[in-house]
């Protein structure tokens, strides 16, 4: 084997805590992963988390195009606008209860767990962050861009990163140090250095508030005025940086979405050449609710400048349950 991987890892386990895990056949592994485990069995246990994401996001996915066909039970969580169907708990439970059946040990943070009141930490433990509908909203009215959102996490960083567009039929898959695909094709983020020739994504969240808004729209106007060829919003936040890693946007922002939003498009982001960042410009704090993602530096630092910064609750001091 070859590839940044082998020339990065270190010769320890990427699951310190457990002596051995279950693969997908249900079998203890042959070669146990111990503290002196060789990095190609590290490589080859997350091969194996890698391609039973993919086979479960995309089996989550044929049941949200089967029920786009049928009614949708709406209902609502934190406010009249934040919105959750049977179809996001019925999705979020298929993809638990898969991944239980093969990996029993590990833990999970789940959009619609979390709300049902179980905690959001992200320990060392191997932790799979799923968001089973990102864009509910648009799922409700049948706007065509709905994700389903896995990624995959030990030692509290995503090793791995799947993020299925059910509509549009994209699996994009990334596994650090392996490069970021789209449907198996390799994905590169743009090449472009000058903001004023590019299109910047963000969204505007559920939040409400007067205060809140007047600042996602001062934002908003700052980088407009840059100028910049234009602002997108694919109202999700997962499709949103695997536009990014696409070239088809420069990048992305936004502030108030939640970890099971961007765990998965982050890495598939970094591996595709771009920068994922706090909106400050400091390192990434998934837990914090606040994002940047990049072609490169010199986009970045340009957005940066621009956004009106605020702290909303992070997703592991807030009570999701309301």
């Amino acid at each position: 084997m070859t590839g940044k991987w082998e020339e990065t890892a270190p010769a320890f386990t990427v699951f310190p805590e457990r002596k051995s895990w279950t693969l997908p056949n249900g079998s203890q592994s042959s070669s146990t992963i111990t503290q002196q485990s060789h990095p190609s069995n590290m490589a080859d246990s997350l091969q194996t988390v890698m391609d039973y994401a993919v086979a479960v996001a995309r089996k989550a996915g044929e049941v949200v195009q089967t029920a786009l066909a049928g009614d949708r039970k709406v209902m609502t969580k934190s406010s009249a606008v934040d919105l959750v169907t049977q179809t996001d708990q019925k999705v979020e439970k298929l993809i638990i209860q898969s991944v239980k059946e093969k990996f029993p040990t590990h833990r999970f943070i789940g959009e619609e767990s979390v709300a049902a009141g179980e905690a959001c930490e992200l320990t060392n433990e191997p932790t799979w962050i799923i968001d089973p509908i990102d864009g509910t909203t648009n799922f409700v009215h049948s706007f065509p861009f709905v994700a389903v959102s896995i990624g995959f996490s030990v030692n509290k960083q995503v090793e791995v990163g799947v993020v299925y567009s059910c509509l549009e039929d994209k699996m994009f898959t990334a596994r650090r140090g392996r490069g970021a695909f789209c449907n198996g094709e390799p994905l590169q983020v743009s090449e472009q250095t000058d903001v004023h020739q590019s299109i910047i994504a963000t969204e505007f969240g559920s939040n409400r508030d007067p205060e809140v808004v007047d600042k996602i729209f001062c934002s908003m106007k700052n980088v407009l005025k840059l100028p910049v060829h234009g602002v997108r919003s694919a109202g999700t936040a997962a499709i949103n940086m695997c536009l990014v890693a696409s070239g088809c946007v420069e990048a992305y922002y936004e502030i108030g979405m939640h970890v099971w939003d961007i765990a998965a498009g982050s890495l598939i982001v970094s591996e595709a050449g771009g920068l994922v960042l706090d909106v400050d410009g400091g390192q990434v704090d998934l837990m914090s609710r606040r994002v940047l993602a990049a072609n490169n530096r010199s986009i970045a630092e340009k957005i940066v400048k621009e956004i009106v910064l605020f702290r909303p609750p992070r997703d592991d001091a807030l009570d999701h349950k309301q």
